[in-house]
């Protein structure tokens, strides 16, 4: 598929066949259909990852707990409003934490949105300069290390 018109119309068809039955002309059509459909939405449609903060929320609505369950997880009850308001940064412990108690996964906490690895080096130069930042993807911090030594 090489076009928006293309793939709507693969969608369209999709939906026509998707109760195909195995082993039929229209399975086979359905299966390729599918391939190019994903190929297609891989290439040209971006999902934006969710926000933390917002699947925290949402995973404590769902089990009908209340902000005062984090605190174990989290610290005081300040602390914990601090960080859903996001005035005070996750750090990774609590993620850990929160993976385990509300089953969050880790990839929801580590974003790969070109916007935010732009924020992610800005925070890393800003840490560089020996102010205090506290990030969770900290697999870039060899790289960010080598580029702040040649700017600065």
């Amino acid at each position: 598929m090489k076009s928006e018109a293309e793939y709507k119309e693969a969608l369209a068809r999709t939906i026509e066949i998707f109760h195909a039955e195995d082993n039929t002309p229209e399975a086979d059509e359905l299966d390729l259909l599918l391939v190019l459909i994903k190929d297609y939405e891989d290439k040209n449609i971006h999902i934006p990852s969710p926000d933390p903060l917002e699947v925290i929320k949402m995973k404590l609505s769902e089990r009908g707990l209340k902000m005062k369950d984090l605190e174990p997880i989290i610290g005081s009850k300040g602390h914990v409003s601090s960080v859903l308001s996001g005035k005070k940064e996750l750090t990774l412990k609590m993620v850990k934490k929160l993976h385990e108690f509300l089953g969050i996964p880790a990839e929801v906490f580590i974003s790969t949105d070109s916007s935010l690895n732009i924020l992610r080096k800005r925070i890393y130069k800003l840490a560089g300069k020996g102010q205090t930042v506290n990030f969770l993807n900290e697999e870039d911090i060899p790289y960010i290390k080598k580029d702040i030594k040649k700017k600065y």
